[in-house]
This record gives C-alpha cells, sequence and structure tokens, in this order.
C-alpha cells in the first residue's frame, strides 16, 4: 500500500521515497518528526547563507576568476550531491549540508553579480528578492498550517502539471539558444515576460504546499529519522527555486526603470 496518494512535483519528495525508507525504519533510531526536519531546515539555510557570503565577499575583494570558479563547483558539485541524495536518501544526513554549502557557493556568486548589475538601477535587488522569498514561504506555510490551502488530489495535479510544463518550457528555451533561437519573451522586461515571471514564482510557491505535507505525513506515518534530513534537503530546493524565479522577476522589472 502506498504511503501516499498522489505525490510532490518536487522529485525529491516522492511518495516511493518515503514508501521505501519504512521498509528500512528502525523503532531504536528514531522517528522522523516535524519539528526535526524544521530545524534541519534551518541548518541547511545556515550553510547557504554562509557560502553565499564566502563568494559575495570574494566579488568585493576583485577575487573575480576565484568566484566564477567557485560558482562552477557549486553548480556542478551540487548537482552530483543532490543526485546521490536523491538516488540515497539515508545519505541526506551527510550530504545534505554539503549541497546547501554548494548551492551557497553558486547563489552568492549569481546575487553578486545580478545586484552589481541593477546597482543603479535597482539598488537592493538581492535583498528584496531574500526578504520576498521568505516572506512567501511564510504566506505559503500559513496557508497550509490553517488550511486555507490543501494539497487536495486535483490541486497536487494541476500544481504538478504546471512544474512539468515549466520544466519543459526552460528546457526548450535552453536547446533553442544553442542554435542561436531567442525568445524575446523569456528574459526581457515586457508585460508578457514579467507575466511568465509571476506565474512561475506562483507555481514555485505552491509546490512548498505539496513539500510541506509530504513532510508531515511522512512524521505521521512514521518515516525514520533521517529522512528528516532528506525532507528537509527537498524543502531547500524548491526555497531555491523560489527565490532564483524572485530574483528574475524584480531583474526583469528592474530593466524597465
Amino acid at each position: 500500500m502506498a504511503l501516499f496518494s498522489s505525490k510532490s512535483s518536487n522529485p525529491t519528495m516522492s511518495e516511493k521515497v518515503f514508501d521505501r525508507s519504512l521498509q528500512q525504519t528502525d523503532s531504536s533510531l528514531g522517528i522522523m518528526t516535524i519539528s526535526g526536519a524544521v530545524g534541519k531546515f534551518g541548518f541547511l539555510l545556515v550553510m547557504v547563507m554562509a557560502g553565499a557570503f564566502y563568494t559575495w565577499n570574494l566579488f568585493g575583494k576583485g577575487e573575480l576568476s576565484t568566484m566564477n570558479t567557485l560558482m562552477w563547483v557549486g553548480i556542478i558539485g551540487g548537482l552530483i550531491t543532490a543526485m546521490i541524495i536523491i538516488f540515497k536518501p539515508h545519505a541526506a544526513r551527510f550530504l545534505a549540508p554539503l549541497y546547501a554549502l554548494l548551492e551557497g557557493l553558486f547563489l552568492g556568486s549569481i546575487s553578486v553579480v545580478i545586484n552589481s548589475a541593477f546597482t543603479a538601477k535597482y539598488p537592493g535587488i538581492v535583498m528584496q528578492a531574500v526578504g520576498l522569498t521568505f516572506a512567501v514561504a511564510a504566506a505559503v506555510l500559513f496557508l497550509y498550517a490553517f488550511r486555507i490551502i490543501r494539497a487536495t488530489q486535483r490541486f497536487r495535479s494541476i500544481i504538478i502539471s504546471a512544474t512539468a510544463g515549466i520544466a519543459l518550457f526552460y528546457i526548450a528555451t535552453m536547446v533553442l539558444s544553442l542554435f542561436h533561437v531567442n525568445m524575446p519573451f523569456v528574459n526581457s522586461g515586457s508585460p508578457l515576460s514579467i507575466g511568465i515571471s509571476v506565474f512561475i514564482v506562483a507555481i514555485a510557491a505552491l509546490n512548498l504546499i505539496l513539500d510541506f505535507d509530504m513532510i508531515e505525513k511522512g512524521a505521521q506515518m512514521g518515516a525514520p529519522k533521517y529522512m528528516e534530513w532528506y525532507g528537509a534537503f527537498g524543502l531547500l530546493i524548491t526555497m531555491v527555486w523560489l527565490y532564483m524565479e524572485i530574483l528574475r522577476l524584480l531583474s526583469k522589472i528592474g530593466s524597465n526603470r
């Protein structure tokens, strides 16, 4: 019998992963709790900020070569680490902090470059993106906690389909760019482009509902303790996506100033 009736659109927070973890539960090692997952998520955020702060400082010191190298280390290393965790969830307790640090190296690098580019037109763009990310996440958590928005089967289906469509859209955009085919409505500051970004931000935010639901149900069903790290890791992936989309949206708005 499946643990959940449906899946999160976040590939790390799937039904099968939690189902398999139940078969490996050792009560002597403890079981997953919501508070445990939240605490570990907080720790991962600290690791992200540590990595971001380091590369941000490199930019300020003019060490652009080192910063660019660490950015690619963050991108490639983060991808490899994430894939290992996805296929070996029990390794999350060891590798999730490393993944968070690598994500921080990437986010710090890309953020400081954008912040510098918009110093004149949109000062403080990165801080606004960070603030909006946490504000949106807090609002979504409130809506979920008070069951104003419920993770129903219909809701899941809509969000999963929309997320898949966004992924295909980005893949198609990257493939076309290899052939020097650019779609101006993707990155421009036009009303259509901004509207697309607003839609993507909304879908990224609503993915948090599915992540919260998976963590809550995993705890209710007694998933093993290491799944707290896995749940925190999955939630971090969605938060990073939300931040990047908000930063992209603000960049588009800033380009019109």
